[in-house]
């Protein structure tokens, strides 16, 4: 069984959780929404020897994606987004982007679908199609360990009044895809929000005052 490495960034202003998944066997490497600390990640990934191989964004919203076009500059790595944020992901507009100092994003290399395995050296990492923050929404879930982006906080859950959103969407989303998945399986957010950077499922099913 491939031995995963999963290591936490706190960056940007509106403090956004970026995520390094490496195969420590293979040495192969995804960087999980690079919206900011790119020379931080990179120095990580060459301390671990990793290849960051992949840039996969949990949805397309501006402080998600805003690394990107840096991340994939310096590693030549594709982007890969669900089918339903690709389209617009890149058509925000500059001023966005520069409020929050960043940059537009490349257009999407590939698009993903709900179900889809995506293989990271031996880690395999599932895609979990959670519409209602945004129409692409995904989770992430590898055994023990779940991804969630700005569909599930730490005693929190993403906001749904922007375009494309739905808050009984979203909670559909969270019972049926996400509570489903054992208890004691990692919850690593999108945004550090919460009292601390890490949950559960089972401590969210149980205390989370929004579910």
């Amino acid at each position: 069984m491939a031995k995963a490495v999963v290591k936490q960034f706190l960056v940007s202003q509106m403090a956004v959780f970026a995520y390094l998944v490496g195969d420590v066997e293979s040495g192969d490497a995804a960087v999980i929404d690079p919206a900011a600390g790119t020379d931080q990640i990179l120095a990580e990934a060459g301390r671990l020897g990793l290849r960051i191989k992949m840039i996969i964004n949990t949805h397309g919203h501006v402080d998600h994606v805003m690394g990107n076009a840096q991340m994939k500059e310096l590693t030549g790595a594709p982007i890969l987004i669900h089918e339903a944020d690709a389209s617009w992901m890149h058509k925000q507009s500059p001023s966005m982007f520069q409020m929050f100092g960043g940059r537009p994003s490349p257009p999407a290399d590939k698009t993903l679908r709900d179900g889809d395995q995506i293989q990271v050296g031996g880690v395999n990492l599932e895609v979990l199609h959670t519409p209602g923050h945004s129409p692409g929404a995904v989770c992430l879930y590898m055994p023990q360990a779940v991804f969630t982006g700005d569909t599930l906080f730490v005693g929190g859950v993403g906001r749904t009044d922007l375009p494309g959103g739905s808050w009984q969407v979203l909670l559909d989303s969270i019972h049926r895809k996400l509570f489903s998945l054992p208890a004691d399986t990692v919850v690593y957010p999108g945004h550090h929000y919460g009292p601390s950077p890490t949950s559960t499922i089972g401590r969210e099913r149980d205390t989370n005052p929004y579910l």
